[in-house]
C-alpha cells in the first residue's frame, strides 16, 4: 500500500496528539476523517508563528460511518480506549492498519481485544508508536505545539504504511529496529512526569535539588525494570531524562498534569503502575513506585 492507494485515513481522538497528526496530514494535502466525542467544525494547531486549521466536521456517531479506513490513527488516551471501541468496530476492516498513538509499552495488548470483530487482524496489523513531541491543549480548544513532531514505530510492514501516509508532512516517522528499548525510554520519561501530576507543578519544579534527587532515584528504579524487560538502556538515561526536564521552559506542562488539573482520570496504570507490576514479576524492589502509584491512583480515581 502506498500513499496513492491509501485513500482513507481516520484520526480517532482529536486531542493534543490527534490534532497535531491531523494538522500534519492536512498541511500536506491529505485531510483525514476526524472522529471524537464532541462535535466541532474544525481543529486548530498553533505551531510557532503559523496556525493550521484542519476542516471538520468532527464525526461523533460511529454508526454513520459508511466505509472502513485504510489507516486508523488511534490518538485517544489509554484511559479512553474502551470508550473508542465503537469507532474501532466501525472503521477497522481486515486490511486496516491501526497505529496506536498512546503512552506505555502495552499498546498491542490493550487494543487487540477491541479488534476481535475483524478476525484477520492480528498483532501485525497494529502499530504501537512512541510520540516524541510536546503538544498542549489550550483553554479555547486549540493545540499549541512546542517542538518538532516525530514518532517512532517498529520496523514492520504495517509500520511502513504509517510512514508512507506521513511522508512529506512535518511529522517525521522513525522505523526502529529496537523499538522495545525506545518505548521503555519514553516510558521512563512519562513515569517521571507523574511527579508533576502529584505536585501540580510544571517543568520548573525539576530545578529543585530535592526533586532532582527524587527523580533520579525513581528513574534508576524504572531503569532496572526496563532492563529486566529486555530494553537496552545505558546508565546515562536517568540523568539524560532529568536534564531534559531541567532544560525545558519552566512553564512546560505534560498531558498527565493537564488531566490532573482538569480533574480527569490519569494514565497512572500505563505510565507508573507498570513499573511496580513488572518489577514484581522480575523480583525487583520498587519502593518509590510503591508510594507514587497509590497516590496517583487516588488523585485520579478517588474517593474523597
Amino acid at each position: 500500500m502506498n500513499t496513492e492507494t491509501l485513500t482513507s485515513v481516520a484520526v480517532v481522538g482529536p486531542g493534543a496528539i490527534g490534532t497535531t497528526i491531523a494538522a500534519a496530514l492536512h498541511d500536506a494535502g491529505r485531510t483525514p476523517m476526524l472522529c471524537g466525542r464532541t462535535s466541532r467544525d474544525h481543529l486548530t494547531l498553533h505551531d510557532g508563528d503559523r496556525t493550521i486549521t484542519v476542516p471538520g466536521p468532527i464525526h461523533t456517531n460511529p454508526s454513520k460511518v459508511e466505509r472502513r479506513a485504510d489507516l486508523v490513527l488511534l490518538a485517544v488516551k489509554a484511559t479512553q480506549t474502551h470508550a473508542a471501541k465503537d469507532w474501532l468496530a466501525a472503521l477497522v476492516g481486515p486490511d486496516t492498519v491501526v497505529c496506536v498513538l498512546q503512552n506505555g509499552v502495552e499498546q498491542l495488548e490493550t487494543v487487540a481485544p477491541y479488534l476481535r470483530h475483524v478476525r484477520h487482524v492480528q498483532h501485525d496489523g497494529i502499530v504501537p508508536a512512541v510520540v516524541w513531541f510536546p503538544a498542549q491543549a489550550q483553554s479555547d480548544g486549540s493545540v499549541r505545539l512546542r517542538g518538532d513532531v516525530r514518532i517512532t514505530v517498529p520496523d514492520t510492514s504495517a509500520s511502513r504504511v504509517v510512514a508512507r501516509a506521513l511522508q512529506g508532512t512535518f511529522c517525521s516517522v522513525e522505523l526502529a529496529a529496537d523499538f522495545r528499548s525506545l518505548a521503555w525510554r519514553k516510558l521512563l520519561q512519562n513515569a517521571a512526569a507523574g511527579l508533576m501530576a502529584l505536585t501540580q507543578r510544571r517543568s520548573g519544579m525539576f530545578a529543585r535539588s530535592d526533586i532532582a534527587r527524587l527523580t533520579l532515584d525513581y528513574l534508576q528504579e524504572c531503569l532496572a525494570v526496563a532492563r529486566a524487560e529486555g530494553a537496552e538502556l545505558g546508565d546515562e538515561v536517568p540523568q539524560a531524562i532529568l536534564d531534559k526536564f531541567q532544560a525545558a521552559p519552566a512553564d512546560m506542562g505534560t498531558s498527565i498534569l493537564t488531566d490532573r488539573v482538569a480533574g480527569r482520570p490519569l494514565e497512572w496504570a500505563v505510565r507508573n503502575a507498570i513499573i511496580s507490576r513488572r518489577g514484581r514479576i522480575h523480583g525487583i524492589a520498587t519502593p518509590i513506585s510503591d508510594v507514587l502509584v497509590p497516590l496517583l491512583a487516588a488523585a485520579s480515581d478517588g474517593p474523597g
